[in-house]
């Protein structure tokens, strides 16, 4: 089976649509376990109420970072993912797990990267600088995770035309829904590669 661990920080939106798209049938995977850095959001509820193994790990918790990375290591480890899965997650993901799992950690963002990628550019910051310097086209993509924010292969992108009237929270919904349809669909294709270059 094509196990997931989903990263999340948030309300959990896309965690629900992987979920949908498995349940669905169009992407045959089975989700392992959530790791959120922060406790009672919308990710945690959605979790419990699919019975999915749930874990917080917040750097607040430990003495220093290393504790804290070791930690988040060893959950993984023992949940042993084929893919881990970051969707809408607000920490950077440590140089360990991303030795351990090399081109194994997938990432969403809601941008066209290059463009309005790198540290300090998430959720409605995207999409306020997206309107702000007048573009005429954004999206979503989906790439591997690298040790640089945002920086890593990109694996799939999806475009719509900004519309220069709309608000920053409209154009996050319209873009919102596109991730919602490209991330399973990316994760169901990436797998199958995967597992055609292990077979």
């Amino acid at each position: 089976m094509n196990e997931l661990v989903i990263f999340a920080s948030g309300s959990g939106s896309n965690f629900l649509s992987i979920i949908n798209h498995i349940t669905n049938g169009h992407l045959n995977a089975k989700i392992v376990g959530l790791i959120t850095n922060k406790a009672e959001i919308g990710a945690i509820e959605i979790a419990r109420q699919y019975g999915i193994p749930h874990c917080v790990l917040s750097s607040a918790q430990f003495t220093n970072n290393k504790t804290y990375e070791s930690a988040l290591f060893n959950q993984c480890i023992q949940w042993n993912p084929r893919l881990i899965i970051c969707a809408g997650y607000l920490r950077k993901i440590p140089t360990n797990l991303i030795l351990a799992y090399p081109n194994r950690i997938l990432n969403i963002h809601p941008s066209l990267l290059p463009k309005f990628g790198g540290h300090g550019y998430y959720g409605l910051h995207v999409h306020k600088s997206v309107l702000e310097s007048n573009e005429t086209h954004t999206g979503c993509t989906i790439h591997i995770v690298s040790a640089e924010y945002d920086q890593g292969p990109i694996l799939a992108q999806e475009r719509l035309k900004v519309d220069r009237s709309e608000s920053a929270e409209l154009l996050a919904n319209r873009v919102l829904k596109l991730e919602h349809q490209l991330y399973p669909k990316t994760i169901a294709s990436y797998l199958q590669q995967l597992n055609n270059t292990t077979e």
